[in-house]
């Protein structure tokens, strides 16, 4: 596996590997690997000639009271992660060189599918993803990236990206992977407290819960999210960000629960800030 570091030196490897003819998988990510992730790249590498990781906090999408100080990193488990996992490259750059100067003269705007969600609470979040994705994709050139369903308004935006602005690249959804009592794997899983992490599972059993009325017949979308609501209030001490219903890809607000949706939500504990979520067809 090759670590590179050089916007410039992995472009050009890029070409290269387009050149003679091999196909390139890309999952892009912060660090910090979890099973998740590790999913991500294995498809990646079974369905591409040539798989590519890249780490990179990026600067852009935190805002000025969220954790891009103390987000996790542990560059060296990482690596022996993504070597093992059969990766090719490992782009990990540093942000000087990501953004020479600071914050960029020209960055990408997302017009629709932010109002929602983790966007609603984070002006400028989905700003610096899309940004720094168009980036990403400039210099791997990809055929297929991957990224996780968990973060399912992160790819919905992605998709977008992608379709609207004509990148050669085909976007695949991988599913959440999750730990055996349901919660949904994620790097800021670590930062729970212990009877935090007893109480997290609730998140995915409401989601469910939600999701099994629905394929019973409960279809008003405000009963359903009040249900959910009111188990994560009566069984855990986070404090609810969000619970919604809304339609999918498209992230619109729905009064009923039909056609395909996402039951989705975001709830606070003392250190972390957890999400997760299921799409279904009714």
């Amino acid at each position: 596996m090759k670590i590179i570091t050089s916007p410039g030196e992995m472009q050009q490897l890029m070409l290269d590997e387009k050149k003679a003819g091999r196909t390139i998988g890309f999952v892009p990510t912060m660090g910090y690997l979890h099973e998740g992730h590790l999913s991500l790249l294995k498809r990646a590498g079974e369905e591409n000639d040539v798989m590519v990781l890249s780490i990179f906090v990026n600067p852009l999408q935190f805002g000025p009271a969220e954790d891009l100080d103390s987000y996790p990193r542990d560059f060296e488990r990482d690596s022996r992660l993504a070597e093992a996992e059969g990766a090719d490259y490992l782009f990990s750059p540093a942000p000087e060189d990501m953004y020479p100067g600071g914050v960029p003269s020209v960055s990408v705007i997302v017009n629709r599918k932010t109002d929602v969600l983790c966007g609603k609470s984070r002006p400028g979040h989905f700003a610096g993803v899309a940004t720094v994705v168009s980036k990403l994709f400039h210099i791997v050139s990809p055929d297929k990236a991957y990224f996780g369903k968990k973060d399912a308004q992160q790819l919905a935006v992605i998709e977008s990206l992608a379709h609207d602005l004509n990148f050669p690249v085909k976007i695949i959804g991988g599913e959440t992977v999750r730990e055996p009592d349901g919660l949904a794997k994620s790097s800021r899983n670590v930062r729970l407290l212990p009877e935090e992490r007893k109480e997290a599972p609730v998140l995915y059993e409401s989601l469910s819960e939600a999701a099994r009325l629905i394929a019973e017949g409960t279809k008003d979308t405000e009963q359903l999210k009040a249900l959910i609501r009111s188990r994560i209030k009566a069984e855990s001490s986070g404090s609810i960000d969000y619970a919604e219903i809304l339609s999918w890809p498209e992230l619109k607000e729905t009064d009923r629960a039909e056609g395909t949706i996402i039951i989705a939500l975001a709830v606070k504990f003392k250190h972390a800030r957890l999400i997760d979520n299921i799409i279904i067809a009714v």
